[in-house]
């Protein structure tokens, strides 16, 4: 018998922890879901250990796109396909989220406190047991939320490091934008829920996000191997926060400023080709329109 919660994972390449992960998943407590593994093409052997593992688990749907859509357009794809197979609810995640073993049953729990909540965001823990950096939720578009609050809290934007939605809101709002390809797709496609909906950070629901490090995305600090992924960030914040008018306009323009200075003083090498991605990246926002996919009911 079908779940009707599903899973969705994006992954691309990372095998081992996309395991690690479907082994957490098949392991929650009280609350079972279906798990949509939608993988970008993979060449590290993925399809062939998922579909292993699929052979002894029924629960387990494993797609591949065909091509490296990015996160954003694994996304827009996965959650397209579950609403496709009639579910209910889709858990969204990266393949390096390890979810605590009850974290989906807190949030099924807070779905039934919230009746008409438009999205769920789990608490994220790296790997030490400190806040991961890049997965702590905003109050606000601008303002981030207290990393120490432990009660339930009001939000209006989070990752898709363990983000829960109704199929109904996604028939409403339609899909993430596969446009942007790496980074911002949650951040926007979480606030264009909360501005109809209210949405909540559910501390009780817990995850690990097993980066590499917990430092964020910082371009003063990336390895220069993995520059070209920026272009990505900063067209996109560009894109998201224009559209919040000019309080948007000015906190685009101090964040460039600051991170310009944040470069200077703090990249050990190719301080000159890191600030030229920032700008082009900027620049790039604003002509940048993508188009917001709606599901045909």
């Amino acid at each position: 018998m079908k779940n009707n919660i599903a899973a969705v994972v994006v992954t691309y390449n990372r095998k081992n922890l996309l395991v690690e992960c479907i082994e957490a998943l098949d392991n929650q407590k009280n609350v079972q879901c279906d798990i949509m593994i939608i993988d970008n093409n993979s060449s590290d052997g993925t399809q062939e250990t998922v579909k292993e593992i699929a052979v002894t688990n029924r629960k387990i749907k494993y797609i591949n796109t065909g091509a490296n859509l990015g996160g954003a357009g694994g996304f827009n794809f996965g959650i397209r396909k579950a609403v496709e197979f009639g579910y209910e609810y889709v858990w969204l995640m990266d393949d390096d989220c390890i979810p605590q073993n009850t974290a989906l049953f807190e949030l099924n729990e807070a779905g039934k406190r919230y009746k008409n909540f438009g999205f769920l965001s789990s608490k994220v823990l790296w790997i030490d047991g400190t806040p991961c950096v890049m997965n702590v939720q905003k109050k606000t578009s601008f303002k981030r939320m207290n990393i120490d609050t432990i009660a339930d809290a009001e939000i209006a934007m989070a990752t898709f490091v363990s983000c829960f939605i109704p199929i109904r809101i996604i028939k409403d709002v339609g899909l993430p934008i596969k446009d942007f390809f790496i980074w911002t797709d949650d951040l926007e496609y979480t606030l264009r829920i909360s501005k109809k909906y209210k949405s909540y950070y559910i501390p009780n629901s817990v995850v690990i996000h097993k980066t590499k490090n917990n430092i964020g995305s910082n371009i003063a600090k990336t390895d220069i191997s993995l520059l070209d992924r920026f272009f990505y960030r900063y067209r996109n914040e560009f894109y998201l926060y224009r559209r919040e008018g000019f309080v948007g306009w000015i906190y685009t323009l101090i964040k460039i400023i600051y991170h310009f200075f944040i470069i200077l003083f703090l990249s050990k090498d190719n301080k000159f080709k890191r600030i030229i991605k920032m700008f082009i990246g900027t620049l790039s926002g604003l002509f940048f329109y993508p188009k917001i996919d709606k599901i045909k009911i």
